[in-house]
């Protein structure tokens, strides 16, 4: 190592989140492994609290046999905050100190379990009545979590600080490093950090400039039994030699497994095996149930196994491997561990291991032990595959630069390609992928078919989500080339002539083709998740949405039966569509949510942006700007990098939907206009249409109604098909916006008709909002006033708060009381029309009247109307008493 990296010091671990004002309850045991930022999180909540003194006091190691020394350590603390002096030196008066005065108050201390046992019963004691009774003190105490709780804080409630997920790691390394940090590199730390925010700043500390920079590669291993160590903290300090063979023995087995948790007869046999006694009693480090044993802290559990001298994990390993039953491949690995077997014996295994860390650990080592250059790429790209099943995008990246395929034989070639540009259509430029997966093709053609045909669909997905409906049809023929013109009909052959002639706008066969797809029988949880996904993106295609949520279930079934963590995030981003286009917009939310922990767990930001994209849309509909503003950001980020052309027009769609549900119709036009109309910046070739009715109300509800004429006879083609169940309604919803007196109202109510076939609450209640509005406006105001009801009730039910608001808002230009939740002082507000309304925040802002009418697209003319009318509402006469009304009601909230 050439020297190193120059770190910013105390940057904060972005799971430790809540500060001590936000906390509910008095009191909080804080916990977590070593390295994941308890101090921290003491640290930052005294920052935050701003209502009252902080006392804060840190157990000293050197003293915790002196009886009472934490106790009289905060006392002193407590007074000198307070000014109040503590009445002895017993439990019960800091229990007077803590109760006393009706000032808030906030008491952390660091590392309570080193106190001695008499002030750990009187913090004990203390927090549990502060848990019963009500005061202002707040009580936060921070113990670890590689060990059982002390007894005497048993009970209390506990705030975990988690380990950071990878986005969070991820950005905590660009924030230390200024973002010079390699990509590659920084993906390689994350995982290999776990989460843990100690180790990344200790693993980023150790780099020299040129590893930064991605110039040379980061030190193996990665971490190594220094750093962990240092990270540790002295948690292993004073162990005997009995119980270091009993954690390194319990390491041992649980090593490469996600399953931490190891049989404890084989672990005590193993250590009896290796010498020692096993009646030896389990240190606390290690947590026991259901005759299974593993380490409290997995931090620790990697840091006894590196530390270990090599001589004695080699004696680990050969004594479990002597242990477990005959013909337990188990077996075979833990002695290619310990360097006593061929690579040949281990692949022949390596598929029987019980879970996929397993399998690709096993293939990797038997990489290792070649001496062969092709047979060690084999087996490389054997692991890599292992890898990208189980969720670990970028460790099967770098088991495949391991494999450095170049003479290897074509079909090892292909195959790595085929993993590869799969990994990366996931997880990197689409473009990239879809090159390495034709290439793929290339290779396989010959030698594999069925890979061969499994990159043509692949690099289908690629140039699908690119937005390239011509890189779709290229693939999809290289794919028709390679099974050949006799190709028996099944699943994969009816996806692929029935994607072929939906993108050839041949629609009754698109239709029933992929109708056969929709219909794949997974029920049994079995099937391939990759069959059951392309069943759940065919019914979503065909406006299937039972279908594509079936489908989705499957997937999501079998992909966790086969331990096929990668299809984890898909399946749930088919099913958080299928619930989105179905109205079901808190559902959708729910499985996009869980999608997108998956995504981030398995390296998968590609599909993370999708999942983003899905909950900006569900919280358009609810309204929660800052939310939509997020989602819409973190999925355009990854979209703009990588190409993703879907994920990006269903972000943009969010936030013009989210800008027409606040009532900003010029904005949402804007941002739509280019989205639907022909060009350049058209969206995704599949998905604009879904954004044409959203358009059409934003362009004539801003004044520009030519501007939507064109792209409604589109939409009407895109009806026709039926993909949409939706489509037919909002078709003649938009119709009758654009149409003269006359016409609209039977417009309208034959949309409404259709919305009863079609079902789903949000977009029948959008309907009925723009029908009372076009009726309030001719003054039928008794039908307004119904119609304008039934949308209020409509968007309740399914969340739609921004929407509701605006459905208030019309009730009370009405004449009719609106019902939903009433302030004090917001009868001054709520008196306003929408349009006065919005003249009425601008010009609070400190607009002119010119300034008004351009940014809503009106006449000065009709700007002075209406400010004439708020001024005579809100009995104000001045621009200046408008302003400090319409803060005051922003301020409490009181506002329509």
């Amino acid at each position: 190592m050439s020297g190193q990296t120059t770190v910013t010091p105390g940057p904060a671990p972005r799971r430790a989140k809540a500060p001590a004002d936000r906390l509910d309850g008095a009191v909080h045991v804080v916990t977590g492994e070593p390295g994941c930022g308890r101090t921290w999180f003491l640290e930052r909540a005294a920052r935050s609290f701003a209502a009252g003194p902080v006392v804060r006091v840190r157990a000293d190691p050197a003293c915790p046999a002196v009886p009472g020394s934490g106790l009289r350590t905060l006392l002193r603390a407590l007074g000198d905050a307070t000014g109040r002096a503590p009445a002895g030196g017993s439990g019960q008066a800091l229990l007077g100190m803590l109760s006393a005065g009706s000032h808030p108050l906030l008491v952390c201390v660091d590392d309570a379990h080193l106190w001695d046992p008499l002030s750990r019963t009187a913090l004990g004691d203390a927090a549990r009545h502060l848990c019963r009774t009500t005061t202002a003190a707040r009580l936060l105490l921070t113990v670890p979590g590689h060990r059982p709780p002390a007894p005497e804080f048993a009970g209390l409630p506990v705030t975990r600080v988690d380990p950071l997920t990878p986005p969070e790691a991820a950005a905590l390394l660009d924030e230390v490093t200024g973002g010079a940090l390699d990509g590659g590199v920084r993906d390689e730390i994350v995982d290999a950090a776990e989460g843990v925010p100690a180790l990344l700043l200790a693993l980023v500390r150790g780099l020299s400039s040129a590893q930064v920079r991605g110039d040379r590669p980061p030190p193996r291993p990665l971490p190594g039994a220094e750093v962990l160590t240092d990270v540790a903290g002295g948690c292993l300090d004073g162990l005997t030699p009995g119980h270091r063979d009993l954690l390194l023995t319990v390491a041992a087995a649980a090593r490469d497994d996600e399953d931490t948790a190891v049989d404890r007869g084989l672990v005590l046999r193993a250590v009896e095996h290796l010498g020692q006694a096993s009646a030896v009693p389990l240190p606390d480090l290690l947590a026991t149930a259901d005759d299974e044993v593993r380490f409290h802290s997995e931090l620790l559990r990697r840091t006894v196994y590196a530390g270990a001298p090599e001589e004695r994990r080699r004696a680990v390993h050969l004594a479990l491997a002597g242990e477990l039953a005959d013909g337990d491949p188990r077996a075979l690995l833990h002695r290619a561990w310990a360097g006593a077997v061929r690579g040949r014996e281990l692949e022949a295994v390596a598929g029987d291991l019980p879970s996929r860390r397993l399998r690709c650990a096993a293939y990797a080592r038997a990489a290792e032990l070649s001496d062969d250059g092709p047979q060690r790429a084999e087996r490389y790209t054997a692991a890599a595959g292992q890898a990208l099943l189980g969720g670990r995008s970028h460790q099967a990246l770098r088991l495949l630069d391991a494999a450095g395929t170049g003479a290897a034989p074509a079909v090892v070639r292909g195959r790595a390609a085929l993993l590869r540009g799969t990994t990366v259509l996931h997880d990197g430029p689409v473009d990239e992928a879809q090159a390495s997966l034709l290439h793929a093709t290339t290779l396989l053609a010959a030698r594999s078919p069925a890979d061969a045909g499994t990159a043509a669909l692949a690099a289908c997905d690629a140039a699908w989500a690119a937005g390239d409906p011509a890189g779709c049809l290229a693939a999809l023929e290289r794919c028709g080339e390679i099974e050949g013109h006799d190709a028996q009909d099944g699943p994969r052959t009816d996806y692929r002539l029935g994607l072929r002639a939906l993108l050839e706008a041949r629609f009754e066969e698109a239709a029933v083709r992929l109708r056969r797809v929709a219909h794949l029988d997974g029920s049994d949880g079995s099937g391939d998740p990759e069959d059951l996904l392309r069943a759940a993106a065919a019914a979503l295609m065909l406006g299937d949405l039972a279908g594509a949520r079936r489908a989705g279930a499957r997937a999501l079934a079998a992909a966790r039966t086969l331990d096929t963590v990668a299809a984890v995030p898909r399946a749930r981003e088919y099913l958080a569509y299928a619930e989105l286009r179905a109205g079901r917009h808190a559902l959708a939310r729910t499985h996009a949510e869980e999608g997108l922990r998956a995504a981030h767990r398995a390296g998968q930001r590609n599909t993370a942006a999708h999942q983003h994209a899905v909950l900006a849309l569900a919280a358009s509909i609810e309204g929660e700007t800052e939310l939509v503003a997020g989602h819409v950001a973190a999925a355009l980020g990854t979209a703009r990098r990588h190409g993703l052309a879907q994920a990006a027009t269903l972000a943009e769609w969010a936030a013009a939907r989210a800008d027409l549900g606040r009532g900003r119709p010029q904005e949402a036009a804007d941002r739509l206009g280019p989205l639907v109309r022909p060009g350049a910046r058209r969206g995704h070739f599949a998905l604009w249409m879904l954004a044409v009715p959203c358009y059409v109300e934003a362009a004539v509800s801003a004044g520009q109604p030519e501007d939507a004429r064109s792209v409604v006879e589109d939409f009407a083609g895109w009806a026709v098909f039926g993909a949409d169940p939706q489509a037919p309604a909002q078709l003649l919803r938009c119709r009758a916006l654009l149409a003269p007196p006359d016409r609209a109202d039977a417009l309208y109510r034959q949309a409404l008709d259709l919305h009863d076939t079609a079902g789903g609450d949000f977009e029948r209640a959008r309907t009925e909002l723009l029908h009372g509005k076009w009726l309030r406006r001719r003054r039928r105001l008794r039908e307004a006033r119904d119609r304008l009801g039934a949308a209020l009730v409509g968007f309740e039910r399914c969340g739609a708060g921004a929407w509701a608001e605006q459905t208030r808002g019309e009730l009370r230009a009405n004449g009719a009381e609106a019902g939903g939740p009433r302030t004090a002082g917001s009868a001054d507000l709520s008196g306003l029309t929408p349009q006065q309304l919005r003249i009425a925040r601008r010009v609070a802002e400190g607009a002119t009247n010119r300034e008004v009418a351009l940014t809503l697209s009106v006449s000065t003319r009709t700007v002075d109307y209406h400010l004439r009318k708020v001024f005579a509402t809100l009995g104000v006469r001045s621009r200046l008493e408008l302003a400090r009304l319409v803060e005051q009601a922003e301020k409490t909230g009181a506002h329509p």
